[in-house]
């Protein structure tokens, strides 16, 4: 992917892309956040370098893409990325739980109060 078609996808986020951006790129969960960051031969949505953590939101009319998906998961996880997936439902009906998920996976969940 040429880094003219990652700046698209920069432009051109979902709604909940957006909102899950707002919360990464103020360091809500800790360590620094990329998005639409180009890893091989794939772009992910979001990317923890720190953690090697790629987040993924998916659409409604994703379905059709499973075995595309899958074939990047398992390219990204055999050279040490994890990947975790989200739907946009899951973004827009419950971001604090997504957040909270992602805290917790890049090892900065704050303590309760």
């Amino acid at each position: 992917m040429s880094y003219e078609n990652v700046n698209q996808l920069r432009q051109y986020q979902t709604a909940a892309e957006q909102l899950l951006w707002a919360q990464l790129r103020r360091k809500r969960v800790g360590p620094r956040f990329r998005r639409q960051h180009a890893i091989g031969p794939f772009v992910v949505d979001f990317y923890c370098p720190s953690a090697r953590l790629a987040i993924e939101i998916d659409g409604e009319r994703h379905d059709a893409k499973h075995a595309y998906d899958q074939r990047r998961s398992d390219w990204l996880e055999r050279y040490g990325v994890r990947v975790i997936r989200f739907t946009n439902q899951d973004v827009n009906e419950n971001l604090e739980g997504v957040v909270r998920t992602i805290e917790e996976l890049v090892g900065a969940a704050k303590p309760s109060p």
